[in-house]
């Protein structure tokens, strides 16, 4: 399904000295030992199962299954009686000292499996998160489609799409932000004044079909700003480029894309009509990049160290009320999910759904809303799913993804353990 902060802490000594509680919860009742209600999904004389276990002081894994019986492969889309399989991590910042980030590879452009990322970042657990240009990009196929925010370095700017909901974490002061943002960003000469519109952040600019390899053309193209995160070397093919040091001044120029950038480094790519303004405005001076992120009402969210941030595709829950929209189509229907969301007392809880197997139907966004709201979520996202949806614990697939095999995917909510 692809398109396509907190200090938290623990050690690694309380993980492994933890006990299992397992909870049969009666049909149609509450689990005592559980504090959340029974999952709303299917008939209500299913049974439910709940096995739960600390990771560490704050960290707790809870299994729930609903349904025994295996569902007929040709009822998965509708079927009363699930099964279903929904695996939550549920991080308490009151009771723990390390953190939850986002992470990506080893460039924002490739993917990597959410076990890896958990691995790599030497996490506890984690998810994956945002949605990913995938199967669109052969050549980036990591390239965030929506907010990319990674220890404080804004790399993928919020897209336009009224779909899309965000997650920000802040490690030092345990907030967490959801909701739709928004993004302006441009360049000024500082000499001139002479500006220029961002349009995007590493993401690679489309070339209009009119337009051949000259800076000249009269169509409209792309504005591209570039880091040294995106890739080896930045997208090449028609346009200009300019590549700016430390400062903001330009180091070098060139009528076509295509480069690597250094250390410090970054650039703007132009296509289209743009290309020639963008050589104009830089000059062989300095410029002013601008890059503003913005909530829902409007107010400007300085991007700072300790910030992450990624994107997924409509709001579950808000200030306690289900606000998932109705909706039809393959998006709608019953898949696997990942949802991340907070409780009342701020908590932190992280959840997948498998789904698309006899083993576990998945869920429609109805009823994903309804498990974030059983789950005790005040606020939550869904976030990338389908066969992208995996949960690592300590480096170990804990669900079962929906494919033959884990997908690599752009990037991942992980909880690290503290220093």
């Amino acid at each position: 399904m692809t398109s396509s902060s907190y200090r938290l802490g623990i050690t690694r000594a309380a993980a492994v000295t933890t006990a299992v509680v397992t909870v049969l919860v009666a049909p149609g009742g509450h689990a005592q030992a559980a504090a959340d209600r029974t999952l709303p999904l299917g008939d209500a004389d299913l049974v439910e199962t709940r096995s739960s276990r600390a990771l560490a002081d704050g960290v707790t894994l809870t299994r729930i299954v609903r349904g025994t019986e295996p569902a007929p492969a040709d009822q998965i889309n509708s079927t009363p009686r699930g099964p279903w399989v929904v695996n939550v991590l549920t991080i308490d910042p009151r009771r723990t000292r390390g953190h939850l980030k986002a992470t990506y590879g080893p460039d924002l452009a490739r993917t990597e499996k959410t076990t890896d990322l958990v691995r790599s970042s030497g996490a506890l657990a984690g998810v994956n998160a945002s949605f990913f240009t995938f199967t669109a990009s052969a050549q980036y196929p990591g390239d965030p489609v929506g907010l990319g925010l990674y220890s404080g370095r804004l790399l993928s700017e919020p897209t336009t799409d009224p779909a899309e909901a965000d997650l920000v974490v802040d490690s030092r002061t345990d907030r967490v932000l959801m909701g739709k943002l928004s993004w302006s960003g441009g360049v000024t000469n500082r000499a001139t004044g002479a500006s220029l519109p961002l349009e995007y952040l590493n993401h690679p600019p489309v070339v209009p079909a009119a337009c051949t390899g000259t800076t000249e053309c009269t169509e409209p193209g792309d504005v591209t700003r570039f880091t040294p995160e995106f890739a080896a070397s930045t997208p090449s093919g028609a346009g200009a480029e300019v590549v700016l040091d430390r400062r903001g001044c330009v180091t070098r120029t060139s009528t076509t894309r295509g480069t690597a950038l250094a250390a410090g480094q970054t650039s703007i790519q132009a296509t289209g009509r743009e290309a020639s303004t963008l050589l104009q405005v830089a000059g062989e001076g300095c410029v002013k990049v601008t890059s503003t992120l913005t909530d829902e009402r409007g107010r400007t969210l300085p991007v700072r160290p300790g910030l992450s941030g990624v994107n997924g595709r409509y709001r579950l829950t808000a200030n306690g009320e289900i606000v998932v929209p109705p909706g039809s189509g393959s998006f709608f229907d019953r898949n696997p999910r990942t949802i991340a969301g907070t409780t009342r007392d701020g908590r932190i809880v992280l959840a997948t759904i498998d789904g698309r197997m006899t083993t576990s139907v998945g869920t429609t966004m109805d009823e994903t809303a309804a498990v974030a709201d059983a789950l005790g979520l005040h606020d939550a996202i869904n976030l990338d799913g389908g066969g992208s949806t995996a949960m690592s614990v300590e480096g170990a697939l804990v669900n079962k993804p929906s494919g033959t095999a884990e997908r690599a995917v752009g990037d991942a909510l992980v909880f690290q353990n503290a220093p």
